[in-house]
């Protein structure tokens, strides 16, 4: 099997913006919230979905897509089920990753630390927010668990449809965590490969240290 390009061929030279120190605040939460804000008023497909990397018990890692659902006290917070293979995986081992890409705006964030599950009532408050189908779903979908067929997942979603037909509680299985940085990498594509990348680094002082990294 072919692909009808070669990969090799495949160039694109990034020349929109650039990524000096002084635009870099003391803390880099400022300059997260500040790109995110960008991409979305760049209406930048999907501007808070980013990759979640986590490591399994046996050392093996996982990525996948989730979205970013807000930054407060400095986590960056996202939604799951506890039960899934990201839950069991942050359960045994709370260190991971997250990568924004905007791919419109030739910007990359690198994040590295430690996640931990948000207050049942910040869960209940976001779960709540839901559109009522999702939180249907939120309680037919045994995540990351085989399932026979399409039919049996929609039986079960309008079973539990008759048992909440206007309130739907927040399943205990399922919640908010927040990941709260130690590490992060702001990138930002430059012509000839010679991309601009500054990582901030979390002091034991809790102060941030930033240094210029070569691309």
């Amino acid at each position: 099997m072919t692909l009808d390009t070669r990969l090799s061929d495949l160039r694109k030279d990034y020349t929109r913006q650039e990524l000096n120190e002084d635009q870099c605040p003391n803390d880099p939460m400022i300059l997260l919230v500040r790109w995110l804000d960008e991409a979305i008023k760049a209406n930048v497909a999907e501007p808070s979905a980013m990759t979640l990397a986590t490591v399994s018990s046996e050392g093996r890692p996982a990525a996948r897509i989730v979205l970013c659902k807000g930054i407060e006290g400095g986590k960056i917070q996202f939604y799951s089920n506890y039960l899934s293979r990201k839950g069991q995986h942050l359960e045994h081992n709370p260190y991971a990753a997250l990568t924004f890409f905007w791919p419109e705006l030739e910007r990359q964030i690198r994040i590295e630390g430690s996640a931990t599950r948000l207050s049942e009532e910040e869960s209940d408050a976001y779960f709540s927010s839901r559109p009522y189908t999702s939180r249907i779903g939120a309680w037919a979908s045994e995540q990351s668990q085989p399932l026979s067929s399409k039919t049996a997942l929609v039986a079960k979603a309008s079973a539990f449809a008759v048992r909440f037909p206007l309130q739907v509680p927040r399943p205990s299985h399922w919640g908010g965590y927040g990941l709260k940085p130690d590490r992060l990498e702001f990138w930002q594509g430059r012509p000839s490969r010679l991309h601009d990348r500054i990582e901030y680094l979390l002091q034991p002082n809790q102060d941030w240290c930033k240094v210029r990294l070569n691309p």
